[in-house]
């Protein structure tokens, strides 16, 4: 592995702070850009950012527009902006998949390396259920969570009618299924080049003769869905069963090691570990663990949030891992390096000391980084930024 020294680290555009002026302007361009506001474009609140670059270099940042509020369910849909310019400007906010009163969300979109078509996985539940009546069982299966599956063929101006995969992808017995959040990954290498995977996480219910209702944490688990014929089919792939309450995965991202292993990274959803970062690794394109998850300790100073993994492409370059980097609050989104394929991890950099919860990364070129991720000056919800990262190889 290539020392700390050699690594991709932030040059000094990184490091400028938030400015009240969007988009914000440096010799290289723009550093940043807010792509949704909340009280605007007919929204509430806007959460859940997911974003990936299109094959003909269009940046796509995925959304919940939530019509009523900041609550994880209600009328909410996923909506959409496009940038052709590395994310300075965006188009018009465009809905992609409405809620008509339900909860649509979750976006896990990726870009199928056969087609370039852009594939979107979501999540769907009723608009009058909340997650914890879903964990209880006490929802019946068509207005509790499911999965949806849609493609666009042009850039992103326009995608198909969700399609409902849950079948496939969702055992009898589950019930919270939550896809990504965040974008979903493409295999460039290895005998499984070409699979499209989406990390994902689910709830059981309790064994038989048990006195709980299913709403403990324990019963949390990641776990993957993935297609090798570019979104038509899909299988479910490795399953986390672990229900000890040592360590609840939940909300996962995952990336590809230049070994062709994928490294996955969750959320730690209130285990009794000491760690909120989990981690595990699999060498079968994502059909099964090597190991159980275990706490990622170098991640310590991350809060229970989601997260998001990246590894860059293009010569021997580290993986990347964003999140809010105070232990107690969602707040001072920062940026992890990894040059040991995420056997640990070093901080880069923190953006800022605002408010910030959720993230997606996304490599916009070979000198460049995009974050997207909630922020704001009173509360991490109040506006979804695009942060533009110059990176810049040290010498040894």
């Amino acid at each position: 592995m290539i020392p700390l020294s050699r690594a991709l680290l932030v040059a000094t555009a990184f490091l400028t702070p938030l400015t009240a002026v969007h988009p914000a302007h440096s010799a290289h361009g723009c550093v940043s850009s807010v792509p949704y506001v909340g009280g605007k474009g007919g929204y509430d609140t806007y959460r859940i950012p997911a974003t990936v670059v299109t094959r003909r270099g269009t940046v796509l940042a995925f959304a919940e527009g939530r019509h009523t509020g900041a609550a994880d369910t209600g009328d909410i849909d996923v909506v959409l902006r496009r940038s052709t310019d590395g994310g300075c400007t965006w188009g018009p906010l465009k809905v992609v998949a409405a809620g008509h009163g339900d909860t649509r969300g979750n976006p896990a979109p990726v870009v199928d390396p056969r087609s370039g078509a852009v594939v979107l996985v979501t999540s769907y539940n009723s608009g009058a259920v909340t997650e914890a009546q879903i964990m209880r069982g006490e929802v019946a299966p068509g207005r509790g969570r499911r999965v949806f599956v849609q493609r666009s063929r042009d850039d992103g101006r326009s995608f198909t009618p969700p399609r409902d995969i849950t079948a496939a992808v969702k055992p009898p017995g589950w019930r919270w299924y939550a896809t990504g959040p965040g974008h979903a990954l493409a295999l460039t290498r290895g005998p499984h080049a070409g699979r499209l995977l989406v990390p994902a996480d689910h709830s059981a219910a309790p064994p038989p003769g048990s006195s709980d209702t299913g709403r403990e944490p324990r019963y949390y688990g990641a776990h993957a869905l993935y297609s090798d014929d570019g979104g038509r089919t899909w299988h479910l792939g490795f399953v986390d069963g672990t229900h000890d309450g040592v360590t609840n995965a939940n909300e996962t991202s995952v990336a590809q090691l230049p070994d062709g292993r994928l490294y996955i990274s969750s959320r730690d959803q209130n285990g009794s570990g000491r760690g909120h970062r989990l981690d595990t690794y699999s060498g079968d394109g994502g059909r099964s663990l090597v190991r159980p998850f275990a706490v990622q300790r170098t991640l310590n100073d991350v809060p229970v949030v989601e997260g998001s993994v990246l590894q860059l492409q293009g010569g021997a370059q580290p993986l990347l891992f964003s999140g809010p980097s105070v232990p107690t609050a969602r707040r001072a989104m920062g940026l992890w390096s990894s040059t040991n394929a995420g056997r640990t991890f070093t901080r880069l950099v923190t953006l800022s000391d605002r408010p910030a919860a959720y993230s997606d990364l996304v490599q916009l070129g070979r000198d460049r980084v995009g974050l997207l991720y909630e922020t704001g000056v009173t509360g991490p919800y109040e506006t979804i930024e695009f942060r533009r990262m110059r990176l810049t190889r040290l010498a040894s």
